[in-house]
């Protein structure tokens, strides 16, 4: 569904007479309030997870070996961002794996977005091609990795095609049914008004299905990230993903969570990156306010 921002609080009763400015402040403060508590749970939580993580290592209530600790992860970040890795510079291998899901992520969300607004605007169209889309679908992405590499190599290629997939088919669901839960009441007003069949969609189609399309675009990087990763585990010379593939080859617990931690650091940064994007460009949007009764 779509992406929205809701603030949910506490009514507050004020006297008679507040004015509009009294209220507007009381409520960004409360909104201030609740955020910082948010934060504050947050961080709480997650200190209290990796201390729990140690403590269970460093008394062997876990094993050490295969769970590694926070410490020995941190650690392990420490030496490849200063020394590197075996397969080269810390920050090359993320390089390389960025470049695959971004090339990944791009080309899957503007092929997403094109084919589902074209097949939701269609309905000749989508009835024809709606079996090949459901038979591609039903196919698990990750088992597409090993044939992509015999028919790409090891190179950058099959990396992209993999995240290019993983991306595509999660766009194109939420730009088609998007597309097809615009309004009819304002699709038919514009065309009363003599709009022609781009007009409607590019003025009242694609605004409408924008909510759904962002809220795509937010799972959709994190898929692209997978299919670099698995492609690189498949097989490939440089990335995370190999890396990953390394440290299993030898049992080292640390690198993988080292590794692990480090594309969950980049994929919450790109979320970041993505709610900014959205916040700016879908201002028109109507927001949730506080209730202030």
């Amino acid at each position: 569904m779509a992406h929205t921002t809701m603030e949910t609080v506490p009514a507050v009763v004020f006297r008679a007479g507040t004015s509009d400015a009294e209220i507007e402040a009381a409520a960004q403060k409360t909104i201030r309030r609740r955020k910082q508590m948010v934060l504050f749970w947050q961080i709480a939580i997650l200190v209290c997870s990796l201390a729990l993580w140690e403590i269970a290592s460093d008394l062997n209530w876990i094993d050490p070996f295969f769970y590694a600790s926070p410490s020995a992860v941190a650690e392990r970040l420490y030496d490849w961002a200063i020394n590197g890795t075996t397969e080269g510079s810390l920050w090359y291998n993320l390089g390389v794996t960025m470049e695959e899901a971004l090339i990944g992520f791009f080309t899957g969300s503007i092929a997403g977005v094109i084919v589902g607004i074209g097949l939701g605007r269609n309905q000749m169209l989508s009835d024809i091609f709606s079996v090949y889309i459901k038979a591609i679908n039903s196919i698990p992405r990750v088992v597409l990795a090993p044939i992509f590499i015999m028919i790409m190599g090891l190179g950058l290629a099959s990396k992209v095609a993999l995240a290019f997939i993983m991306v595509f088919f999660v766009v194109f669901a939420n730009a088609f049914q998007g597309v097809r839960e615009a309004d009819r009441d304002m699709i038919a007003n514009a065309r009363i008004l003599g709009a022609s069949n781009w007009q409607v969609t590019r003025t009242v189609v694609i605004p409408s299905a924008m909510s759904w399309i962002f809220a795509s675009l937010h799972v959709s990087f994190g898929f692209a990230i997978i299919g670099a990763i698995v492609g690189e585990f498949v097989g490939a010379r440089f990335g995370i993903g190999q890396l990953i593939s390394i440290a299993k080859g030898t049992f080292d617990a640390a690198g993988m969570f080292a590794a692990i931690v480090l594309v969950m650091l980049v994929t919450l940064a790109a979320e970041a990156v993505m709610t900014a994007i959205e916040n700016r460009l879908a201002k028109w949007r109507p927001q949730q306010h506080l209730d202030t009764h």
